[in-house]
């Protein structure tokens, strides 16, 4: 337990034996009371914990704060996984929700028994057809951080023809689809900023005066591309060089106009601003390029939408020679430039750690493959097989991947059950059910119940399949039928036997050894530490060290690229195996791939040399066998949710006393707020 006193104690609201305690000894600690076991332990802080607090409507979305003058945000989420499954395979009421009787009995698993559980139940069974899709958006806010996941729900409405009026009101505040850009947002911000004319007062001490108010609605119309309005307001607040400078976009009558209203007023400041410059002769180009120069990615879609809505049209004045670009090449043009500064918005929140939210960029296009990877990719898994459920075809293929990493997630903890539920809802799922029963460490009975649940003959009768398959040459099936078998380890000879002569080929590609080197992998350990397995299990690792590098390089994986490519070397040099495979052909490939790629970055010292013709010749078959990604969205380094936090979980021991080494914050009022997992 604690080794100091106890500051801060809350009950979840949902969970009702499940207590958080804070403490002077700068830890939180987790714990169910029905046996009193503590089930997790955070450091992150690095002083006494003070409070814990819940948030009201998401109950599994804590926050601490300590005297090391931070808040932090939590989630709680992880500790009831089987909750979220269950929702996911759209299990009965009675799995999902409970009474605290119930739930607080020993080694019952977890049933949500607050307020906002039983409110989301009521409002599902109000609900005709198929409540589904509501039923998975309510209960994926509620275990959601708020971190995006309602502005998400709320794009996934809109793809899916939602009425507009029954959007949120706070739904321009957020990322919104593409057709409401400057519907929502940006006009109604403008209409209400613009109302200050007509006000004689300012909004009081503190707030923005007239002036400033009305400087910023004159920016939202200029962007908009309504630049007569824009000049008249800055008539008004008296900068008539700005307005001078774009009134030739609106007709040179008017500019000609303000001349003459120009000779009544002087201005004495002037603005080398280029954005009126580049609205006035409708060049969206260097504007979107201006605002992403100063990482303004917000204002260059903004601005890009107004383009492909036709707001911002070519002045007559930027002409030359009589010639004009046709609208259907500009439509085009700005559609491009849309997505790509949308892309660009996503990658910044995504190497943010802000997963959902670089889904909702993606989402706002309808770029939803793009969207699904960004949730996968930040491990923000049960999200993806939500929102993609919701989604339909357009989602499936990484909705049935998100499904089968669940899967492997449940598999890590030994839900097997709620793993095969998961895998039960793909549609052509029997390799998938095959991996999870080869897997499964139960006895002979066990093991044949989960088979039967998957629909899959008993350990005997998979015995029989296999060697009647084996004498009619199927090398895949073979090996299926002999890792759901007694002997797993018998499909080992035979697929290694097959990789071989697939790598001393020359046309082998990944995708015709990896599968079957995939489903070796399924072999449990215990069978695999045989004696008579030695020399097999020796290449298996050889080959499966080789092949998981061409898959690391497919996915840009490449800080790992160089490990994988050394852990084979290793490998080969300190054990007799036989495979196709020398340690003189695995360094031409690594001196290839860092050549061709560029990753020997240069310096001052050593500059960047360009590949030799033999690196390119090496590189360009291995780029042959390896071949595109299937899953679009899939390939660079993953970021998970809150991965780019500040965090103090690493605990350091002093050398001299043996004890925790204390970090002390001298910076006063410094506030990190991060999103965790325990």
């Amino acid at each position: 337990g604690h080794t100091a006193p106890v500051r801060g104690l809350m009950w979840n609201p949902e969970i009702p034996y499940l207590l958080i305690s804070g403490s002077w000894d700068y830890t939180i600690r987790v714990w169910d009371t029905r046996d009193g076991t503590c089930l997790d332990t955070v450091y992150d802080h690095g002083a006494d914990v003070y409070g814990l607090t819940c948030h009201p409507s998401r109950p599994f979305t804590m926050a601490s704060c300590s005297r090391d003058s931070t808040v932090r945000l939590w989630s709680l989420t992880p500790l009831i996984n089987p909750l979220q499954i269950n929702i996911l395979a759209d299990k009965g009421w009675d799995e999902i929700i409970g009474n605290t009787d119930r739930a607080v009995e020993s080694g019952a698993p977890p049933l949500l028994c607050g307020k906002v559980s039983r409110d989301i139940k009521q409002e599902v069974e109000k609900l005709t057809g198929n409540p589904r899709g509501k039923k998975l958006r309510w209960f994926s806010e509620c275990f959601s951080p708020p971190g995006g996941s309602k502005n998400l729900w709320d794009l996934v409405a809109v793809i899916k023809g939602q009425d507009d009026s029954l959007l949120p009101q706070n739904y321009c505040k957020g990322i919104m689809h593409i057709k409401h850009l400057i519907r929502f947002r940006t006009v109604s911000e403008a209409q209400e900023l613009t109302t200050v004319k007509m006000s004689k007062f300012g909004g009081g001490i503190g707030a923005p005066s007239k002036e400033e108010r009305l400087k910023e609605a004159a920016e939202i119309h200029l962007r908009l591309g309504q630049i007569q309005r824009y000049c008249e307001l800055m008539v008004e607040l008296g900068e008539w060089d700005k307005a001078l400078s774009v009134a030739p976009g609106v007709s040179m009558k008017y500019w000609r106009k303000l001349m003459q209203r120009r000779a009544d007023q002087l201005i004495q400041e002037e603005n080398d601003d280029v954005i009126p410059y580049c609205i006035a002769i409708g060049d969206v180009k260097k504007l979107v390029s201006f605002f992403t120069s100063r990482g303004q990615l917000k204002e260059a879609l903004l601005v890009a939408q107004a383009a492909c809505e036709g707001n911002i049209q070519m002045s007559p004045l930027s002409t030359t020679s009589g010639s004009s670009n046709s609208g259907g090449n500009n439509t085009d043009d700005y559609n491009e430039l849309l997505h790509k500064v949308s892309k660009e918005l996503a990658e910044w929140y995504f190497q943010d750690g802000h997963a959902v939210l670089a889904a909702c960029c993606h989402l706002a296009v309808e770029n939803i493959e793009l969207a699904m990877a960004n949730l996968i990719r930040g491990n923000e898994l049960e999200l993806a097989v939500s929102v993609g459920t919701v989604l339909g075809e357009s989602a499936a293929q990484a909705t049935h991947y998100a499904l089968e990493l669940l899967a492997r997630k449940c598999m890590t903890v030994t839900t097997w059950n709620l793993a095969a539920d998961l895998l039960m809802m793909i549609p052509d799922n029997k390799l998938q059910l095959i991996k999870l029963c080869a897997f499964y460490p139960g006895c002979v009975a066990e093991i044949n119940d989960l088979h039967e649940k998957c629909n899959l003959p008993d350990v005997e009768e998979c015995m029989r399949l296999a060697e009647t398959i084996q004498a009619d040459g199927d090398v895949f099936e073979t090996i299926k039928y002999y890792l759901l078998s007694t002997e797993p380890e018998k499909a080992l000879p035979i697929g290694i036997q097959y990789v071989k002569e697939q790598l001393c080929g020359s046309d082998w590609t990944l995708d015709s050894v990896c599968p079957y080197l995939d489903l070796l992998s399924y072999i449990r350990t215990e069978r695999l530490v045989l004696h008579k397995c030695s020399e097999l299990r020796n290449e298996l690792l050889i080959l499966c060290g080789y092949i998981g590098a061409l898959l690391a390089i497919r996915r840009q994986y490449n800080s790992i690229v160089p490990a994988l490519y050394e852990y084979t070397s290793q490998l080969l040099k300190r054990r007799e195996v036989s495979v196709p495979l020398k340690i003189e052909q695995l360094s031409e490939e690594l001196d290839a791939w860092r050549a061709c790629t560029q990753l020997n970055k240069p310096t001052d010292e050593l500059p960047c040399t360009p590949p030799s013709e033999s690196q390119r010749t090496v590189y360009s078959v291995l780029v042959s066998r390896i071949q595109e990604e299937p899953l679009k969205g899939l390939v660079g380094p993953d970021y998970v949710t809150g991965s780019n936090l500040p965090s103090h979980s690493a605990v350091h021991i002093s050398c001299l006393t043996g004890l925790r080494i204390q970090v002390w914050f001298h910076q006063q009022l410094s506030t990190t707020q991060p999103l965790t997992h325990f």
